[in-house]
């Protein structure tokens, strides 16, 4: 879906070049390109630590790459859990620390249940460990969103550049118009890339980690109702309501 609403995106846009009779070469322009892309990518790097936007540049696998959030499974797995550590304690669980499929925070988790960790203070641990990924995913958006604010205002400078260029050949409107059309390509390079591809990529990228978290807060509610010993019907009640979710 991502792929294909960025390429319907650029199709569009310069079939209407096309169709009002515009020469689709006249869309490119290299100097333009290089300031807005390079303008961008320096004003960020500016702003920005560089472990967060080697983190951002990391999450762009996860735009193109199908992520399954199992929440039924992950559902039933704490469920049986729940059954054996009623019955066996909270060392029945020692093995499944072990299991490959378990992701990184599950299996956290599940190893300080195991090492007896008392449910208020799992809840604490649990808790920390959940706004800490919040607030890394959320920083990682941030990175693009920023470039899509940047982007636009980078290419009026580039449109104010190329003007300045344009301006220079007043004696030939040859030139001086071919000057301001290619002026006006730096504007709608900086308005493109931040309507077309970086705000949306931020936006994306919010929802792919809301689905992440709310997988984590399923298994955050799981551990504690082990951690406090509840029944199988309660657990089982307090995961229902996040088995529905949509991957």
């Amino acid at each position: 879906m991502a792929l294909a609403g960025l390429l319907l995106a650029l199709v569009c846009i310069t079939l209407a070049q096309w169709w009002h009779g515009g020469s689709l070469w006249g869309l490119l322009d290299g100097p333009a390109l290089l300031i807005v892309c390079g303008g961008t990518l320096g004003a960020v790097m500016l702003q920005t630590p560089w472990p967060q936007c080697k983190a951002a540049l990391k999450a762009l696998k996860v735009l193109f790459a199908r992520q399954s959030w199992p929440f039924h499974e992950q559902a039933s797995r704490l469920l049986h859990w729940s059954h054996e550590a009623r019955h066996g304690g909270f060392l029945a669980l020692e093995s499944k620390t072990e299991l490959h499929e378990l992701d990184r925070f599950t299996r956290q988790g599940l190893q300080w249940l195991v090492d007896g960790t008392e449910p208020a203070a799992l809840e604490r641990l649990l808790d920390n460990e959940l706004d800490r990924l919040e607030e890394q995913k959320e920083l990682e958006a941030r990175v693009y969103e920023a470039m899509g604010g940047y982007s636009p205002t980078i290419g009026i400078i580039g449109a104010v550049l190329g003007l300045i260029q344009a301006m220079s050949n007043l004696d030939d409107p040859g030139e001086l118009g071919r000057g301001i059309a290619v002026a006006f390509v730096a504007t709608l390079y900086g308005v493109g890339l931040a309507n077309l591809l970086l705000l949306p990529l931020a936006n994306r990228l919010r929802a792919i980690y809301r689905l992440e978290l709310r997988y984590r807060e399923l298994t955050a509610i799981g551990l504690l109702a082990i951690a406090r010993g509840d029944g199988s019907l309660s657990v089982s009640r307090q995961l229902a309501q996040y088995q529905g979710q949509r991957q």
